[in-house]
C-alpha cells in the first residue's frame, strides 16, 4: 500500500528555502563590451554599465560558481603604483572566473623608460589576451590600447580610477538602493576619483558634488564635458553640501608621487577631514565610504571607517565582484590561443 506523505512532512517541504539561481555555460548573459578597452567609466554606455553592475551583484550571490567563463585566458597585470586591493581582486578574479594572471611590476617591464610603452604592448599582445594597468599617467594607457590588440583596463592612472567607480556604485546600490537622483557628495582633492565620480555621474543620473579647497578642483575638462552632457554636478569649497547626503565619500589629500606637496595639501584641507560628527549630518540612511588606503589622522579617522554608517570594508569587498563582472564583459568572449 502506498503511503501518503503526513502533513508535517509536507509542511516541512513547504517551509525549505528556495534553490539559488545558478549559472550554466549556456545561461550567462552576453559580453556588453567584448573585445574593448576599459579606460574610463565612459568607454561604457549607461546600459552596458547596468550590465556590469547587474553581473556583479549576480556574482556576489554566487550565482557563477559553476561556471568557468575566462578558462585558458591570461590577464597581465602592469603595476607602477603599489596596490593592494587592485592587485589581489584581479588576480583572484581572473582564477574564479578559470584564467590566470600574471603580475608584472615596474621594476621588471620599465614602461617607457627600459621598454618604449608600445613595444610593451606588442609583446604582451602576442602572449596574454588582455592588459590591466596601474600607472602614473592617463597616457600610458592609451599609448597601450593604440598598440595591443588585445583589451586594456585602467586599474588607475593620474586622471581616473574607473575600476573602483564600478565597486563604488555596486555598494551604493546594495545600501541606498537606485541611485538616480541621489545625492553624492565628494569631500576633498578633485584627483582621480572625483573625476571617475563626475563620469558616473553622467552616467547614472546621481547628483554629485564635489567639495574642494579653492585650487584643487577636479579636470576642468572633465566637469565641462559632464555639464555638456546634462550630468547634475555641483563644485564647491562650502563644507554644508554635506548635510543630507545619502553618500559621503572622501580618498587621501596626498596621492602617490604627492609627497613632496604634503604640508601644504595638509595646510589647505583642514576641516574637511570626514569624523563621526560629520557623519551623523548625513541623511539618516546615509552612507560613508573611502576606496582606502587611508591616512588615518588627514581625510578621516578610524572611528569613521568604524561607523554604523560606514561601507568601507564592504566598498573593499566589491573591487572583487564588480572586477570579476567587468573582466567577464570585456573578455568573456575571447577563446584561448593554445
Amino acid at each position: 500500500m502506498t503511503r501518503s506523505a503526513s502533513p508535517k512532512s509536507k509542511s516541512k517541504k513547504a517551509q525549505q528555502p528556495p534553490q539559488p539561481f545558478l549559472h550554466t555555460p549556456d545561461s550567462l548573459p552576453a559580453p556588453v563590451m567584448a573585445g574593448r578597452d576599459f579606460l574610463s567609466n565612459l568607454d561604457t554606455s549607461p546600459e552596458e554599465l547596468r550590465a556590469i553592475l547587474d553581473t556583479a551583484a549576480s556574482m556576489k550571490r554566487g550565482e557563477w560558481r559553476n561556471v568557468k567563463p575566462l578558462q585558458g585566458l591570461s590577464l597581465a597585470l602592469l603595476f607602477e603604483k603599489a596596490s593592494l586591493r587592485t592587485r589581489t581582486t584581479f588576480d583572484v578574479g581572473m582564477y574564479q572566473l578559470g584564467g590566470h594572471a600574471i603580475t608584472l611590476s615596474n621594476q621588471e617591464i620599465g614602461l617607457g623608460t627600459r621598454e618604449r610603452v608600445s613595444d610593451v604592448a606588442r609583446n604582451l599582445e602576442r602572449w596574454v589576451d588582455g592588459i590591466m594597468g596601474r600607472v602614473y599617467l592617463q597616457h600610458t594607457l592609451h599609448e597601450l590600447a593604440d598598440h595591443a590588440e588585445v583589451p586594456v583596463i585602467n586599474g588607475l592612472s593620474d586622471m581616473l580610477h574607473p575600476v573602483q567607480l564600478l565597486a563604488d556604485y555596486q555598494t551604493i546600490e546594495e545600501t541606498v538602493g537606485p541611485v538616480q537622483g541621489k545625492r553624492v557628495v565628494y569631500i576633498g582633492d578633485g584627483n582621480n576619483l572625483a573625476n571617475s565620480h563626475i563620469h558616473m555621474g553622467v552616467l547614472t543620473g546621481a547628483d554629485v558634488t564635489i567639495v574642494t579647497p579653492v585650487g584643487f578642483e577636479p579636470n576642468g575638462a572633465v566637469l565641462m564635458d559632464a555639464v555638456r552632457r546634462g550630468a547634475s554636478v555641483t563644485l564647491t569649497s562650502d563644507l554644508a553640501a554635506v548635510d543630507g547626503a545619502d553618500v559621503l565619500y572622501t580618498d587621501v589629500w596626498i596621492s602617490m608621487g604627492q609627497e613632496e606637496d604634503g604640508a601644504r595639501r595638509r595646510r589647505a584641507f583642514q576641516g574637511y577631514q570626514v569624523t563621526p560628527q560629520m557623519l551623523e549630518r548625513i541623511a539618516p540612511q546615509g552612507i560613508f565610504l573611502h576606496c582606502l588606503p587611508a591616512h588615518y589622522g588627514e581625510e578621516t579617522v578610524p572611528e569613521a571607517t568604524e561607523h554604523p554608517k560606514s561601507r568601507v570594508f564592504d566598498q573593499a569587498e566589491n573591487r572583487l565582484h564588480a572586477q570579476k563582472a567587468l573582466l567577464y564583459h570585456v573578455m568573456g568572449q575571447m577563446k584561448p590561443r593554445w
